[in-house]
């Protein structure tokens, strides 16, 4: 079965209602959710469900099932839900929100640094995106200054779709290398930075860049002849 995607439409919201589909080992699947699965960097949301009785279950990790199915995964040795269970779900917040500030400034960073990308990864942390760069003349400061100027301009961040067709005859929205959006639906979703930035996108963002707060490059690495990782953390005195 389905699970619809709440999140999607509505990424600052942390409390929902949902009924249990299917109790599968210790993941348990919701007709609905907020809690984001796994997939392109960005790590599954961890929160709790509640049940009718009161009793909470500790979601561990969340990640994408089949057809199109999100499994919240239970910590272990929890007494599980009932097919048919009316639970309440919320999220982690403060873990949830730092990782749409930083999948958005993965975004700018990618802007920074126009250069095809080849990897990334994003944490509450930290984040990173691999560049396909085998003459490299990064530098930290530039970088970090060049990415807080972004930051600061507060871009507006939307959402739209485009039909895979559409995205067939204009590659260049697709930045990664290594990752291709993800196809059969029909549409596509895109994340839109004000009039700087339009690519691919499934995860979580934030509605302004301002909200990123300052960040800083932590590290700039040679992975390999044509691999440049750059990591980038939050600016504790930003």
């Amino acid at each position: 079965m389905t699970t619809a995607l709440l999140f999607r439409e509505s990424p600052y919201e942390t409390r929902f209602e949902a009924t249990v589909e299917v109790v599968d080992d210790n993941a348990v699947v919701l007709d609905r959710t907020l809690f984001y699965p796994h997939g392109g960097g960005q790590p599954g949301d961890s929160g709790t469900l509640t049940l009718a009785d009161g009793s909470t279950l500790t979601v561990a990790d969340t990640r994408k099932g089949d057809a199109g199915a999100v499994l919240h995964h239970i910590s272990e040795g929890a007494t599980l839900p009932a097919v048919g269970d009316r639970i309440s779900g919320e999220i982690d917040w403060s873990r949830r929100h730092a990782h749409m500030r930083m999948h958005t400034c993965m975004h700018l960073l990618s802007v920074a640094i126009p250069a095809p990308v080849t990897g990334g990864s994003v944490g509450a942390d930290k984040g990173r995106l691999d560049f396909d760069l085998p003459e490299s003349t990064l530098d930290r400061e530039t970088v970090t200054e060049s990415l807080n100027a972004l930051i600061a301009a507060d871009h507006p961040v939307t959402a739209e779709w485009i039909a895979e067709a559409e995205l067939d005859v204009r590659p260049e929205l697709v930045k990664t290398l290594s990752v291709q959006p993800p196809r059969g639906e029909g549409d596509i979703r895109l994340i839109r930075i004000g009039d700087i930035d339009l690519q691919p996108c499934g995860g979580t963002h934030v509605a302004r860049t301002a909200e990123i707060g300052r960040v800083r490059v932590a590290k700039i690495e040679k992975k390999s002849r044509h691999n440049r990782r750059v990591s980038i953390v939050f600016d504790p005195d930003g």
